[in-house]
Order: structure tokens, then sequence, then C-alpha cells
């Protein structure tokens, strides 16, 4: 990638300064269901695009914006992530596929140019010509709307989390705005109740304009299947065990003999329980695992050594790329969303979760890998009441996604 850096002179004597930033463009040949879900966005102005985890709704976007710069000189997209780490992995993928100047609107560290100002968003806009790129969470996105900018497409991934009480009133103004709007998740929710918002709102989210169906992906090789195991252990008693949960993990990780393998687990203190008060670490490397945790009381750690979050994701996506590179990482729901990580083999189950959260963290295993991958490992260690109620809805899931082919839909009932 180039960047060639550009002032321009403002009225006050003032210069504002910005980057345009050219990516490598690289080919690329749309899937049948992707093909679909681009033919329903250029015959509609605003809708919703429901494609499971893993079958590439991001390239969907990006064909999308490579068609709406052809057809327009000056041409502003907005693109809306759930974190400021999915903002910059979007950002990082469109620039593979084409030319356009860039802005990130969030708090986090960038290496583009970045503001959480309205006043010089809009400044930006206005000096800056031609096609342009602005990437944003859904907790700045009210920043995108205050400065009153002429938004020609927007794209919200992840599109479930656009229904929160903080996060509904700007995605209700840029749709009902914008010249086009499109809605992308896995896991669609809808309310029951006119008291709170749902993606059952066409007037905000308009109708379901494709929607595919994971057997479909699994049948055309894009996605593997989910292999449930529920593993059924001596029923603890009630109250902190760490000991108990490292005994029992380990347990788990022994009978599957996986080697990349996704701890969801049940709160911080529980993970910071088992790495720093019994010996689950010193087991794991005497079976040939690194160890890997990240929350966001303790940030990012990798075999003892705290990191940053960018050294974090690269060695996470580096050893999942390794072949034969043991490790297990553990985590409470950072990495459940839409972030991209090579290689995953296996989940453990430790936590409960709602049909999305359940849906998004299998998602993380079902994504190809080497020939010998067949199947993403899903595991539910049961030995008390949070695991038998866990692995009742994992496998709801698993036959509403997977078996019957509709989506994890979840619905505010009140």
């Amino acid at each position: 990638m180039t960047a060639h850096v550009v002032s321009t002179a403002l009225a006050d004597g003032h210069f504002f300064v910005y980057i345009i930033f050219i990516g490598d463009s690289l080919m690329f040949t749309l899937r049948p269901h992707q093909q679909r879900a681009c033919d329903s966005m250029l015959k509609n102005e605003k809708g919703t695009v429901i494609i499971p985890t893993g079958g590439g709704k991001t390239m969907c976007m990006i064909q999308d914006t490579l068609t709406a710069f052809d057809d327009n000189v000056d041409c502003t997209v907005v693109v809306v992530a759930p974190r400021i780490l999915l903002a910059e992995q979007l950002c990082s993928e469109f620039l593979e596929h084409m030319t356009a100047s860039v802005l990130h609107v969030h708090s986090g560290e960038t290496h583009y140019f970045s503001t959480t100002k309205a006043k010089q968003i809009k400044l930006w806009d206005k000096y800056v010509r031609g096609k342009k790129l602005i990437f944003t969470t859904y907790n700045s996105l009210q920043k995108v709307v205050d400065s009153e900018i002429v938004v020609n497409t927007a794209y919200f991934d992840e599109a479930h989390n656009s229904v929160k009480r903080n996060f509904f009133a700007p995605t209700e103004v840029v749709s009902q705005s914008n010249a086009r709007t499109f809605f992308f998740t896995a896991t669609p929710k809808y309310s029951a109740t006119v008291f709170k918002p749902g993606m059952n709102m066409p007037e905000v989210y308009g109708q379901t304009i494709c929607q595919v169906p994971a057997p479909e992906l699994v049948e055309g090789g894009y996605i593997l299947p989910p292999k449930v195991v529920v593993k059924k252990m001596e029923m603890a008693d009630k109250g902190i065990n760490y000991d108990r949960d490292s005994d029992y993990m380990l347990s788990t990780i022994d009978d599957n003999d996986v080697d990349k393998i996704l701890i969801a687990a049940r709160t911080t203190k529980q993970i910071i329980g088992l790495v720093s008060q019994t010996d689950f670490c010193v087991e794991l490397y005497q079976r040939g695992y690194s160890w890997m945790m990240i929350t966001s009381k303790t940030g990012a750690v990798i075999d003892g050594n705290k990191v940053d979050r960018e050294t974090f994701f690269e060695t996470l996506n580096e050893w999942g790329k390794t072949k034969g590179k043991r490790f297990v990482v553990i985590h409470h729901s950072i990495l459940s969303e839409g972030i991209n990580v090579n290689g995953l083999e296996a989940v453990l189950f430790l936590r409960n979760m709602d049909y999305i959260g359940i849906s998004q963290t299998i998602g993380r295993v079902i994504r190809l890998g080497d020939k010998s991958k067949k199947f993403g490992l899903v595991v539910c260690p049961v030995y008390d009441n949070v695991g038998i109620s866990t692995s009742r809805k994992v496998q709801a899931v698993v036959d509403t996604v997977f078996n019957i082919g509709e989506p994890a839909i979840s619905t505010i009932k009140r």
C-alpha cells in the first residue's frame, strides 16, 4: 500500500492535511451466494443481508463499493463496525481491492487520519475529493451524523448491534438520510415490542433482500459443519473453584486432541483465576501448548507476557496459519464477533450466551483450514447447571442454523 500526503489551504489561513491511501488492487471472483447478495443490493436502496459467519459478507460490501465508485466521480462510503479492531480489519480488506481516501472516526489508534470531531469530519469531506471511505464504530457513528456530510452508501457490519439503545438513534438517521444503506449480519435481532427497536422495522432496516442458508455454504465447500461434543463430567458443588475448572478443561482438551483451541470463559475473573491461581498454564506447556488471553480488564497476554493488541492479533493469526503449532486462546467476549482468526479448530463453551453469541462463537471455528480439517469442533463441558443449559442452547443453534438452514434470530420481548 502507498500513501500520499496532501495539504489544502483553508479560508482562515490554516492548512488541512489529509492522506490518500492507495491499495493494491486484487482481482477476485464472487461466490454464487455473494453474487446474489450484490445483485439484490443493486436492485434495492436499503435492506438487510443475512449471510452465515464465514460466508464472506465483507466481499459483498467491497464489490458493491467498487460498483458505486465506478458510477460516481465523488462518492462517500461509510462502513460501521462493532469494534475498533474490526473497523481496522475491514479497512485493510477494502484497501486490498480499491483506491480511496480514508478517514477513521473512532477513539482508537490507527495508521490513518482519524478524528471524532464533527467539524473535522465535515472539513475532511469538503476538501477531499473523489472516492472516500469512512470507517467508524457504532459508538462513534453519532459523530458522523453530527457532521451532516452527504453519504452515498453505508454498510452496517454485524448489524444486530445497531438495535442497542445508544446505537439505534444514529442508525435510524443514517438509514433515512442516505441514498443507500445496507445491514449485514449472520444473526438478526428482532423486537416483539413497540417499545424497543429491532431489525424487523422495515422503515429503518428495509426488507431482507438476501438470506443465505448455512447448509448451502457447507455443501459448496465455503465453510465447515460444526460437530458438537457434550462432555459430561461429575457434577460439581456450587461456588468458585478454579482448580476444578482447570482440571475439567485439561481433561476436555486431552480427550479431543486438537491443536488450536478457543475457550469462551464465563467471566474475566475466571480467566484471571485460571492463569494466576492454578497450574493450568504449566499443564498446557507440558502438553506442548502455548497460551494467550485477552480481556478488557487485563489487556492481551501471550505466554505470561503482556503485549499490545496489534501484537496479540498478529501472533494469533500467525500461530493459526502455522501447521502443528499448538495453542489455547482464552477470552470472555472480545473474540466472539466479527474478528477473522486463522486456523481455530475447536471452541470450548464454559459460559452461557444468547443465540447470537453462540452462533457468532461457533463461527470462529467453522472457517476453512488445511485439508485435514473436516469440521469445527464445538465442545460443551457439563459439570453444573450452567453447562447443562449451555449445551442445550448450543445444540439448538446448530440444529436451527446448520440442519434447518435458518438464521439464529434473537428476539427482544420486553
